[in-house]
């Protein structure tokens, strides 16, 4: 492959792919879900999660009340529903009913029973660093799939087709082709390393 020289493109979060998510929290009583691209695992065990969001957002407040909240990874056939949650404001539209709501353990996180995958989330800590928004972190306390989603008891990425986010075009894109299996793949390349050692030793 030829090398091009580098340029500089400015210091943005350039990190592919960007979930597309949707964030519950019970707001004033009702269910409320917003479309959430800034989302990160935090860490393994226990399990927690990040989620990003605008401080002038609706749903936080929910969050903030309540303690608690929800990240439903929606499929690629909500496409449309999901960008309309990030479209309006729950301060002007009610979307209670925008989906089907069921609860938890926590009994206080609504989830979206359409969703294939659904994280239920108790809120562990905000962080402010002073900009345009405050981040949750969320420990996972129950995860929520049907079956038909699960392979080997656990949520298959080609039956759930996730939808993924581009910022910088504001473009939504599907999951493309397997590559390779993880903690796997590299050993051929250790291989083929060790074999060019030896030839060059020869």
């Amino acid at each position: 492959m030829e090398k091009g020289e580098k340029k500089t493109i400015g210091a943005r979060n350039f990190l592919y792919p960007m979930p597309t998510i949707l964030v519950g929290a019970d707001v004033n009583g009702k269910p409320n879900y917003l479309t959430v691209a800034f989302c990160g695992i935090v860490q393994a065990s226990p399990p927690m999660i990040a989620v990003t969001l605008g401080k002038m957002h609706y749903t936080n407040e929910g969050i903030r009340e309540n303690k608690c909240f929800s990240v439903n990874i929606p499929s690629r056939y909500m496409l449309e529903a999901t960008d309309y949650c990030g479209i309006v404001s729950g301060k002007k539209i009610d979307k209670s009913g925008f989906f089907e709501t069921f609860y938890g353990k926590l009994e206080k996180a609504p989830m979206i029973h359409e969703c294939p995958v659904n994280l239920e989330c108790r809120l562990v800590d905000t962080l402010n660093f002073g900009g345009s928004n405050e981040v949750f972190i969320g420990e996972i306390v129950e995860s929520y799939a049907e079956e038909k989603y699960l392979s080997n008891g656990t949520p298959d990425i080609e039956k759930i087709k996730p939808i993924v986010f581009s910022m910088y075009d504001n473009n939504y894109w599907g999951i493309g082709e397997h590559l390779g299996k993880a903690w796997h793949a590299g050993k051929k390349f250790s291989q083929n390393i060790n074999e060019d050692r030896s030839e060059s030793n020869t």
